[in-house]
């Protein structure tokens, strides 16, 4: 039998589904390291990217609430109004950033204490 992904020789899920049906079905070179022969791996793997992705997201936006809240800080020119709305953006930018890191702490932990890996999950099937 051949193995349709070259880097990995592992058949991969197209080659041993439609093997008998529509003989050997090779995927593009260019997502050829991406398909395992697991079943769902993909779709984890796309969910876990997902994840990374928006903490990558909520980083940038807070980078960008710090900067808007000093500027309307510096901007307050005394005003406790102004000083008060800014003090609260700032704040809750940085419980925001609280709120991200503390789900990838107690998703490590978690990975820790079961052996679980949350953030990079794998199906163990037949």
């Amino acid at each position: 039998m051949k193995y349709s992904n070259p880097t990995s020789k592992k058949p991969s899920s197209i080659s041993l589904f439609t093997a008998g049906i529509f003989g050997q079905i090779n995927p593009p070179p260019a997502i050829a390291s991406y398909i395992t022969p697991d079943k769902g791996q993909g779709l984890f793997g796309f969910l876990s990217n997902l994840f990374k992705l928006a903490a990558v997201i909520a980083g940038l936006a807070l980078i960008v609430q710090i900067i808007a809240g000093g500027y309307g800080f510096i901007g307050a020119n005394g005003d406790s109004k102004k000083m008060e709305a800014a003090w609260n953006k700032i704040w809750q930018s940085l419980l925001g950033l609280l709120i991200v890191a503390s789900s990838f702490t107690i998703a490590g932990l978690a990975k820790r204490l079961t052996g679980i890996d949350p953030i990079n999950p794998t199906i163990y099937g037949p």
